[in-house]
């Protein structure tokens, strides 16, 4: 019995290993997708300037 409680533990800790992993690169996914936009809107707004200028 206690092996079976003690794979089941490993298990159980991957899956949540796992969870976290899945997390954490969907956060970075989000963090890198809002940076590009703000990157985007920045070039806009500079192009914007730069025809306001001519």
């Amino acid at each position: 019995m206690n092996m079976l409680e003690h794979d089941l533990a490993r298990s159980r800790m991957s899956e949540l290993q796992a969870e976290a992993e899945a997390a954490t690169r969907a956060r970075r996914l989000y963090v890198a997708r809002r940076a590009v936009r703000r990157a985007e809107r920045a070039a806009r707004r500079a192009a914007r300037a730069n025809a306001a200028v001519f």
